[in-house]
């Protein structure tokens, strides 16, 4: 691995149409980012936003992809131009601190298998709670069902300091990822199929099968709006998140488990597609079925993309659904 030094990191800020963002978070990240060089991956904005940075923020360099990719092939385009050994993957409704890239340049120096790591992600509208997207480092559960330490289902905990050793976790969050290049491209970087959402969770689980460390660094504090981009309880919110949950596996399941495990998925999705009906959301139900489809039509392709080795010590926690909606379990445990 490259040795980790200050000004090899490289903080890249994916952008679409986000020129008030920019103008909200922007000073935080270029005032207490001195030992990084910074980017903007702007995928291909209508609105003036790259004149906004050009013009306001000369030592950021822009990069201008050819269309708007989504989040996985906008920054795999975009990465393709960036040469420092460590990427920072940062939303545009990021708030960062003081020191926030200290631990980071510490932890890769001195643990040459930590491939991925996150910071503490609080939440920006208040900011004594975890963030949804990550908090203090992610898990999944057998069937591939997501949580966090923090932050389990829609239930977050107050920061009282229970998280802040350093732990390593199964995958960081999208909303600031940092990444050893050299491995980013190793594994193939973010599956552009996935356009948005889950496609971090996957890319960790594929860093987690090659044997890679991925750690969250609780001495990095962030500040995270969420929804800005892709607005909470969407239907293409919905639609993305059970269609890329349902490719992540069968990419990534052991040999032997993999259709068992996805159709007991299907089955959960069933119900939740039900209890959205009940509840007069037919058009999420409707992007759940719209979901399954998609998956049932990328089911060639994805097959192709299984690398040759799948652990089948990915999950602690057989069932995060059981723990939480029957034994009450509303909080992280291991």
């Amino acid at each position: 691995m490259a040795d980790i030094t200050p000004k090899t990191i490289a903080v890249v800020i994916l952008n679409w149409n986000g020129k008030a963002l920019l103008e909200q978070f922007l000073p935080s990240v270029v005032a207490h980012s001195e030992k990084a060089h910074l980017y903007l991956a702007d995928n291909a904005s209508t609105d003036d936003s790259v004149e906004f940075v050009q013009a306001n923020y000369p030592q950021i360099t822009v990069i201008q992809n050819q269309g708007n990719y989504g989040f996985a092939k906008g920054y795999n385009e975009a990465l393709q131009q960036v040469s420092e050994p460590i990427y920072a993957l940062v939303n545009s409704d990021i708030e960062v601190t003081a020191g926030w890239l200290d631990p980071f340049i510490d932890h890769f120096a001195t643990h040459p298998n930590t491939a991925i790591a996150q910071p503490k992600l609080m939440d920006f509208k208040n900011k004594s709670y975890f963030e949804y997207a990550g908090a203090a480092g992610g898990f999944i559960d057998q069937y591939g069902f997501p949580y966090c330490r923090g932050r389990v289902f829609d239930t977050l905990e107050e920061d009282h300091g229970q998280y802040n050793t350093p732990a390593r976790i199964f995958w960081a969050t999208g909303a600031c990822f940092f990444i050893r290049k050299e491995v980013y491209w190793e594994l193939g970087g973010l599956d552009g199929d996935f356009f948005a959402h889950q496609e971090e969770i996957d890319l960790c689980w594929r860093n987690f099968n090659a044997g890679y460390d991925c750690y969250y660094l609780p001495e990095a504090t962030v500040y995270h709006v969420g929804g800005a981009t892709l607005k909470t309880g969407t239907p293409r919110k919905t639609f993305l998140n059970f269609r890329n949950s349902l490719l992540m596996l069968l990419k990534n399941l052991p040999h032997g488990k993999r259709f068992s495990i996805i159709f007991i998925r299907l089955c959960l999705d069933g119900i939740a597609g039900v209890q959205f009906l009940f509840k007069g959301n037919l058009r999420h139900t409707l992007a759940i079925l719209k979901a399954h489809f998609s998956f049932y039509g990328q089911i060639a392709p994805t097959m192709s993309k299984r690398s040759t080795s799948q652990r089948k010590d990915y999950f602690t926690v057989k069932s995060i659904v059981w723990n939480y909606f029957v034994r009450k379990q509303k909080h992280f445990e291991r």
